[in-house]
Formats: structure tokens, C-alpha cells, sequence
């Protein structure tokens, strides 16, 4: 399969289209993030950590989640990294739909009612990642720490990501997240099905 190009491009360019692929990405990765958190049955590493955190705090999901955002990006400014317009959209956008999406969503009884929001979940996040990543407007807050890191410290995405994600799951394990099976499914399909999705949705540039 081709490497598909997801290089930052200037706002300027195709606006149009690339703006409202943005929102929407955001959107929709909020709302996967709540199908995900109502089936109960296990989050991805950074969400098991803000569910935690919400669980020790009066904060709401939708609130922890932003200040998380805003923490890390704190933590770009040692490792020179900038961010774009999609990187300051992904903490607004995400923070402000997340608990529009709880408060709609109902909790299923039924454990095929919760497999099928769970499994739509994760697929939900795997187009919605690849729309924003796609949209080339700035990496999310928590990618470009990722990338900040593996930068500055010469070791690999995959050692830095994996240490970053270990770190944050066990942190939100022992706040009282929620780490179980749709944990370790959104480990394993969540790299492949962006990647499937990214060629259709990445915005392309003319040679």
C-alpha cells in the first residue's frame, strides 16, 4: 500500500474542504469516544486515564478531557514542537462534544447491545482519525507529543508511543478507569483501520 503524505499544509490551501473535514473528524472521534465509554467495556489508554481522572474529580468527562489536552500541549513547548489549527481544534472541538454525546447516548443492558456499540465505536474512531489526520491541519495534542519525543530523544515512534500509552493506561487504571476487552480490540484495530481509511479521506496535493 502507498505511504500516504499526511505533512501539515498551509490553511490556504482548499479550505473549503479541509476545514469542515476537520470539524467533522472531531466530531465524530467525540462521539466514538462515547460509544466506546457506554458499553462498558474497556476504553483506549488515554480515555481509560481521563475516565479515571473523572472519576476522582466533580470534572466531566468532556472537561478532564480538555484540560488533559491543554497539559500537553504545555509539554510541547521544551521539545519545540507547533501546533496548528487542528492540534488547538482537537482540545476545543473534542472537550465540548464529549459530554453532548454522553448525555445522548443511553447505557445498553444488554451485552450484544454493548459488543455492538463497542465494536461500532472503534471503527466510528478509525474513520474519524483518519479524516482529521487526513484533513493535514496540525497533529492532535497527544500525537504530536508522540512525535515531539521520538524527535528529541532519537528513539522510535512505535518505543515512544508505547511507553506514552503504558504510562497513561496504568496512571487511569489506578484513577478507576475502565481497561477490559474494548481495550486491547482498540490496541489492535485501531492502527489498521485508520490505515484503511486514511487513502480515501488524506487530502492529496497536486504534483
Amino acid at each position: 500500500m502507498a505511504v500516504v503524505d499526511l505533512r501539515p499544509l498551509p490553511v490556504t490551501r482548499n479550505p473549503g474542504r479541509r476545514v469542515p473535514q476537520l470539524l467533522c473528524g472531531l466530531v465524530l472521534y467525540a462521539l466514538s469516544m462515547a460509544m466506546q465509554i457506554r458499553s462498558g467495556l474497556g476504553l483506549n489508554p488515554w480515555d481509560v486515564l481521563h475516565e479515571g481522572l473523572t472519576r476522582q474529580t466533580p470534572l466531566s468527562f468532556g472537561v478532564t478531557t480538555g484540560i488533559t489536552g491543554v497539559i500537553v500541549l504545555l509539554l510541547w513547548i521544551p521539545l519545540r514542537q507547533r501546533p496548528g489549527i487542528g492540534t488547538v481544534a482537537n482540545v476545543v472541538v473534542i472537550a465540548a462534544t464529549i459530554d453532548v454525546a454522553l448525555a445522548v447516548l443511553p447505557e445498553p443492558g444488554a451485552l450484544v447491545a454493548r459488543i455492538a456499540l463497542l465494536v461500532g465505536g472503534v471503527v466510528l474512531n478509525g474513520v474519524a482519525t483518519a479524516a482529521y489526520v487526513g484533513a493535514r491541519l496540525g497533529p492532535g495534542p497527544r500525537d504530536g507529543l508522540m512525535t515531539g519525543l521520538s524527535a528529541r530523544t532519537g528513539r522510535s515512534v512505535r518505543l515512544v508511543r508505547t511507553c506514552i500509552e503504558v504510562a497513561v493506561l496504568a496512571g487511569g487504571w489506578l484513577l478507576g478507569g475502565t481497561v477490559g476487552v474494548g481495550t486491547v480490540l482498540y490496541a489492535l484495530a485501531i492502527g489498521p483501520l485508520t490505515q484503511l481509511f486514511l487513502p480515501f479521506l488524506a487530502v492529496r496535493t497536486r504534483r
